[in-house]
């Protein structure tokens, strides 16, 4: 088979749950597990971030992965849904996987898939840890697809594992509280190895906390460490003060001469004898707990991810991870450069100024909308789609009364119906255009839109994903 025939086979043989939803989700590891043992068991044979939540995993993990890559690693990214390309759900330091190993791995398994017959996603994990191992690389950052209990990446025993948040979605799957959804996160948990949990919710933490401790996993809260504000923005990239309540240092670079001097490193007096180190600080000092961290990705909802990033960088280091400071900053600044992710608060044109985004959830428009009320502009225009397997009337309930609205879907089974939409969103008193195609609405948008006004593309991670510039 060539690269389209192949893509073709796993899109049309295996299930894919982007596209058809419930009939390719199971709710066990077998198949992962025996195509693993038939791969020989790659996931053994590199090291690992495992990344679970509800948002910001992606995100999250695009970002571990830029901050270790600048350090000087070979590091792997594993992440779904794609926007674009199949490939872009494998990476190293930012290289998708070539079409010529796609096409490898599937005929050198192609048998042995046709009997197993694995989801999409099983198949897909199995290539990404194939590939990791074959390339020989440091680290992999490992992004959950759905839930984490039973998610087929879930057989790793990662280095540490970091859970970003917890919100409603998919919520047939994995429970219709938060304390459920939880607990399906929860399940990435393993024996000893250390949790990050991003952020504190009352109803939630008692369930990590639990899973831990049965696990002996010794757990934080990255949030009760760390607060991110953001102060400014500027050329797609944000500005933040960071706070550490213990008043964290960054550990120092050193430099050595052959006399005997004193160093101070947070206040501390040490002799070094012969040699003598001199701290070179690599983040400026605004007072005692804070520094400045500029982020590339500019949308408001990343102050919940980086105190999960932050204490997830700070853990590794403590385990012997070589991660510089520069490098850190470095990685946070540039990591929609580095490892390729799009469509995280994009913005794709000026005059008028449109804004792409993949939040799709009730927690991720609350954060969307909030972002949009700090633009000034003439009218508001939001193009929507979203998928028909969801409770979209929270979502619904929020959106301005005042926007101008165009409906339209994804080009895959499971998206909502343009016209379904427009029906679910008249309900609660937003009305607008109906165009189904995602280019096509954006196109009628711009076109009836002034030079002032403000145009959002999103409500599905499949809409953005169709946007012909992104």
């Amino acid at each position: 088979m060539n690269y389209q025939e192949t893509l073709d086979y796993l899109f049309n043989s295996l299930p894919m749950f982007q596209r058809v939803g419930a009939s390719a989700f199971r709710k066990d590891l077998r198949s992962t597990i025996l195509l693993c043992e038939h791969l020989g068991n790659p996931e053994r044979k590199f090291k690992s971030i495992h990344v679970a939540g509800t948002n910001g995993k992606g995100s999250s993990s695009h970002s571990l992965a830029a901050v270790f890559q600048s350090s000087g690693y070979k590091t792997g990214l594993y992440t779904s849904p794609h926007l674009k390309s199949f490939t872009e759900r494998i990476r190293i330091n930012g290289q998708e996987i070539s079409p010529d190993l796609v096409i490898q791995f599937v005929q050198e398994n192609k048998s042995f898939l046709d009997d197993l017959k694995p989801s999409f996603f099983e198949m897909t994990v199995g290539m990404s840890f194939w590939y990791f191992a074959k390339q020989e690389v440091d680290i992999a950052i490992l992004e959950v697809g759905m839930g984490g209990n039973f998610d087929s990446t879930n057989v790793v025993v990662p280095e540490l594992s970091l859970i970003t948040n917890i919100g409603f979605d998919h919520v047939q799957f994995l429970g219709d509280t938060l304390p459920l959804i939880a607990g399906e996160k929860a399940g990435i948990i393993k024996k000893n190895v250390p949790v990050v949990i991003s952020e504190t919710h009352n109803e939630t933490s008692i369930v990590f906390l639990k899973k831990a401790q049965a696990m002996d996993s010794p757990i934080t809260f990255a949030d009760e460490n760390w607060k991110a504000l953001k102060v400014s923005e500027e050329d797609g990239k944000a500005n933040y003060c960071i706070e550490n309540s213990e008043g964290f240092k960054w550990s120092v670079e050193t430099q050595t001469t052959g006399e005997e001097q004193t160093t101070g490193v947070g206040g501390a007096q040490t002799t070094t004898g012969d040699l003598v180190s001199r701290s070179v600080a690599q983040i400026r000092t605004k007072d005692e707990n804070e520094f400045d961290l500029t982020f590339g990705l500019n949308g408001n909802y990343q102050k919940y991810n980086l105190p999960g990033i932050l204490e997830t960088i700070v853990q590794m280091r403590q385990m012997g991870w070589d991660l510089p400071e520069k490098a850190v900053l470095d990685g946070l600044k540039n990591v929609a450069e580095l490892t390729g992710l799009k469509g995280r608060w994009q913005t794709l044109s000026f005059n008028p100024t449109v804004i792409c985004d993949t939040g799709h959830n009730e927690a991720g428009f609350r954060e969307i909308l909030s972002q949009l009320e700090t633009y000034t502009f003439g009218k508001l225009w939001l193009v929507l789609g979203m998928v028909q397997d969801k409770d979209i009337s929270k979502v619904l309930s929020m959106l301005p009364l005042s926007a101008h609205y165009v409906f339209c879907e994804a080009n895959i089974p499971r998206a909502l119906p343009a016209e379904e939409m427009a029906e679910k969103a008249a309900y609660f008193g937003l009305k607008g255009e109906i165009i189904p195609e995602v280019n096509k609405a954006l196109a009628f948008a711009r076109k009836n839109a002034g030079e002032n006004d403000l145009i959002f593309v999103g409500g599905s991670t499949f809409v953005v994903a169709e946007i012909e510039e992104l």
